[in-house]
């Protein structure tokens, strides 16, 4: 039996459906000893600190993950960081096959006037605070306004737009990071727009987003019903099934009766933000619309226009991503997940890229190499496996159960290591 040494670069979704493909392409024949390597302490990456914490079910194919990874040679180094404690070339010297799956962390910028005043933030910081990332454990959040601006129009705009408006209550019995909580339940902001650029037809939310949003029990939801008419005039007779179930789910929306509630979302379509105003921190955005320039006052801007990968040394990079040919970047280096095609799809989307990425990858090897592995780089330096995972993961379940929530995170690093057990 040949058996190939493979280390896989991120514990997310990428990484993971990465390991199941090779898992599933083994034979008699061919085998696959597989180690994962993570930066944070914890795996599992924005099924962990990008899944909106009001969206548990989203969260269950972290049972999926660790099903992979309890397999006989499957080893997880998490807490080791790519650059400093290993490189990509020591590690396309240790192995057959080098795959890439950071992810895209970093959030796209507008390029606009008053951007980078105070108030304005990415949704690529925003996000990770309030799921308890602990880059983010410190990063601070100002919510003493009434009116909030998210500017986008995909999933990830409408979950920061449904965090902003909730009532906070509503976050108890979530896995939401401690610190954010105890911000959300200060929070003086009633108002919050979410504007795109574009039309309704062409908006990258899903419909299933969609339906959720007249089921927020304290909080007004407004769509233009002009705005939705619209859009469905211009999606023509016979649009894609996805724009026809996003503008039907929409068109419901529209229908709905203010409720009176204190708390309000609304959509703004065909805003296209010229400018983020302000002296000290953000008073207002101005925006292009079909009607002429209107300037709406706030006092925060959350943009989630998109993401884009950080870079990583001796990988080529452009336009956010790493430049590859099918997921092949060269030699024995692969790529797969978002750093390959940028952010798009859902979860499940990276089960099919990464298992076309494999067959490539598998297609390529050559006699096994037997160079060693990630352990032999290491010096010493402690990191967590998948039994010492387990212990924090147990921990967190289980202070979880005692305030009625799924998990209660260990955001501080340090702790987390100790909880673990290194």
């Amino acid at each position: 039996m040949s058996t190939y040494k493979v280390v896989i670069v991120g514990a997310g979704p990428a990484g993971y459906f990465a390991a199941q493909a090779l898992q599933n392409l083994e034979t008699p024949e061919l085998g696959f000893s597989i180690d994962m390597i993570e930066r944070l302490p914890t795996p599992w990456g924005l099924v962990r600190s990008g899944v909106a914490p009001d969206h548990p079910k989203i969260k269950s194919v972290s049972k999926v993950f660790e099903k992979i990874a309890t397999t006989e040679k499957f080893r997880l180094f998490a807490n080791v960081e790519l650059g400093s404690d290993v490189t990509i070339t020591q590690l396309q010297e240790k192995y057959d096959a080098v795959v890439i799956a950071t992810g895209s962390t970093i959030g796209k910028t507008l390029g606009i006037l008053g951007e980078d005043l105070p108030g304005s933030l990415s949704a690529g910081d925003f996000v990770p605070w309030y799921n308890g990332h602990p880059d983010f454990a410190n990063f601070s959040v100002p919510l003493d306004c009434e009116t909030a601006i998210v500017i986008g129009a995909g999933n990830v705009a409408m979950d920061v737009g449904r965090m902003l408006a909730l009532e906070p209550s509503e976050l108890d019995p979530t896995d939401t990071a401690d610190h954010a909580l105890g911000v959300f339940k200060e929070s003086k902001i009633r108002k919050v727009y979410v504007s795109a650029r574009r039309g309704a037809e062409h908006a990258a939310f899903t419909s299933p987003e969609l339906r959720d949003l007249p089921k927020l029990e304290h909080t007004n939801v407004i769509m233009n019903k002009s705005d939705i008419a619209g859009a469905i005039t211009r999606a023509g007779s016979a649009p894609e099934k996805d724009v026809k179930s996003n503008l039907d789910a929409m068109l419901l929306i529209s229908d709905l009766e203010n409720k009176g509630h204190a708390r309000t979302i609304e959509f703004l379509f065909q805003h296209t933000p010229v400018s983020i105003n302000g002296v000290n921190r953000v008073e207002s955005v101005t925006y292009s619309t079909p009607d002429g320039e209107i300037t709406i006052p706030c006092g925060l801007v959350i943009t989630a226009i998109g993401y884009q990968a950080a870079g990583i040394d001796g990988i080529p990079y452009e336009k956010g991503k790493v430049l590859n040919n099918e997921g092949h970047v060269k030699d024995n280096l692969y790529v797969v997940g978002w750093a390959k095609r940028g952010p798009s799809g859902v979860i499940g989307t990276n089960k099919s890229d990464a298992a076309t990425v494999v067959e490539k990858l598998v297609s390529k090897l050559v006699t096994p190499k037997n160079a060693g592995d990630v352990t032999d780089l290491l010096a010493g330096k402690k990191h967590i496996d998948q039994s010492a995972w387990e212990k924090l993961n147990a921990h967190e379940l289980a202070e979880g159960e005692k305030v009625g929530k799924p998990r209660r995170k260990v955001v501080e690093r340090v702790q987390a290591c100790e909880i673990a057990g290194i």
